[in-house]
Order: C-alpha cells, then structure tokens, then sequence
C-alpha cells in the first residue's frame, strides 16, 4: 500500500510553529507520497457527545466537519497530528477530534479500530520550553492513542518557539525533520506492557 499521509493541523493560529516544522518533515517526504492537510479550525466539530451506550449510531455525511475528518483519517495510512503544546498537551481543537475517535469506534460499516490498526500516528509539536520532558503528557496521548488502536506510533517531533516564526531558530529541530518520517515507526505500546508482551 503506497502511504498517504494526513496532517491533521490543531493550532488555533494559522502558519504558526508547529505547522511550520511540520511541512519542513513533510517536504522530505518522496514526491509521489499522498499528503492532505487539514487545519481543524476551518471545520469546527460540533461539541463531543458521548453516546457510545446509544443505539442509534450513524454514520456522519461527509459534507460535515465530522464526516470529512472521519472520511481523510479512514483512508490516511499516516495521521500526523500536528498540535502545539498547551498546558502539556494537545489542544483543545485536536483532543476534540481524538474525542471523536471514541464514536467512530461504534458507527456502523466503519470498523474503524481494525482500519486503523497496523496505520502509523505521528506527533509533531511547538513548545515554549526548552526541557522537552514537559511534553511527555502529549507524547502519552498520542502513544495511548495509538496503542488501544493498535497502531504505529513514530514518535513527536519537538521545535522550540512561541512568537511566529520562531522555530526556524531551532536548528537541531530543524535537522530532525529531515528525517523523522524516515525512522521506524514500532507497533505503539501502552507503558504497562513489557517488551515481549503481546498487545491487547
């Protein structure tokens, strides 16, 4: 299967940090690789009702925000979240659209954890600090995410800045998105979970 890439941008500012790192990864991606690029907040999800105990699960048109996004990440074999870091985490745009992940799990004719397992998740992200460890709660979202679907987890991709354009200055990120889409992506695993263990 040729890889198509999805970029799911979750920044409430458009060209800023991270989607300025996040097109320096993909721009050393082969030519011919697939990428579509969707900036969350030019299609607003409704609030997340969770109605996974409901009976009536329908599919959403695809001329909704709910429908596009379910449609572009089923048909994606790599889904790069590409959210800055706030307050340690993802933003609320993209934990949205995580959220909606749980009520794709139940829609009818989706199958989403068995289309999505074997797929790839990716994280790319700005922070306003230079100790990366305070990024590791969004590094476990993503990973967790990633491990209940049974997916690939590549990895985050880290740039320091916070007023625009400041990531260019980050060299060392910089050279890492020369390759980040070039390493190995291992079957993600839940912390709890050794090595040799096999997943849930």
């Amino acid at each position: 299967m040729s890889r198509r890439f999805l970029f799911v941008l979750g920044s409430a500012r458009e060209a800023g940090n991270t989607e300025l790192l996040a097109r320096e990864a993909a721009a050393q991606l082969p030519g011919d690789t697939e990428q579509r690029w969707i900036r969350l907040a030019d299609h607003p999800l409704p609030d997340f009702a969770d109605l996974r105990h409901d009976s009536d699960h329908v599919r959403p048109s695809p001329d909704t925000p709910a429908g596009l996004l379910l449609d572009a990440t089923l048909a994606a074999t790599d889904i790069v979240i590409a959210s800055p870091l706030y307050w340690y985490s993802v933003s609320s745009l993209t934990k949205r659209y995580l959220d909606y992940w749980s009520a794709w799990l139940r829609t009818p004719g989706v199958d989403f954890r068995d289309t999505m397992a074997g797929r790839t998740l990716w994280g790319v992200a700005a922070l306003a600090d230079d100790e990366p460890s305070v990024a590791d709660p969004y590094a476990g979202t993503l990973n967790n995410s990633a491990a209940y679907l049974r997916m690939r987890f590549g990895g985050v991709l880290l740039g320091n800045g916070s007023a625009p354009g400041d990531v260019r200055k980050d060299t060392g990120a910089l050279a890492r998105a020369k390759t980040f889409f070039a390493q190995d992506a291992p079957l993600a695993r839940f912390p709890y979970e050794t090595v040799g263990a096999a997943p849930r």
